[in-house]
């Protein structure tokens, strides 16, 4: 029993890394549509074990999670700003980010695993201020 719980494991892993794909979302003082201080992508939606990199393209950036699946390891703190920030998803659902220094302008985003929504109501909860009020509206109503 015991070896065949590795052996699902190992397979399950594998095909993961096999097939993961890596997305770049650049870090904006201004988007191509006219919208200021934002992501280059809005809503990603993306598969299981794929990474996606933040990139400073413009300065004073940086990437703060501050909603997830609750079994998602998020890290504790903000990345640190100007500097390119990497993660791999591993938990299906939404993941509720924002540039910290930017969060009250409605720099925020979400990753979407799996086309999982099961933690919406958590999304829906979460506590935003200035302009993410409306675009987490817009945000929502785009699932």
């Amino acid at each position: 029993m015991r070896l065949l719980f590795s052996t699902i494991f190992i397979v399950f892993f594998s095909y993961i890394s096999v097939n993961a794909q890596t997305y770049d979302i650049e870090m904006l003082n201004k988007r191509d549509d006219g919208e200021k201080m934002v992501f280059s992508e809005d809503i990603l939606h993306v598969s299981l074990g794929d990474t996606v990199n933040w990139l400073p393209t413009s300065p004073g950036h940086n990437v703060e999670f501050i909603s997830a699946p609750d079994m998602a390891e998020l890290p504790k703190k903000p990345s640190k700003v100007n500097k390119e920030y990497s993660y791999t998803f591993t938990e299906p659902g939404i993941y509720f980010y924002q540039c910290s220094p930017h969060k009250s302008m409605g720099m925020i985003a979400f990753v979407v695993v799996d086309g999982d929504t099961s933690n919406i109501e958590d999304i829906k909860s979460t506590r935003v201020f200035g302009m993410s009020k409306k675009k987490i509206k817009e945000l929502l109503s785009n699932l």
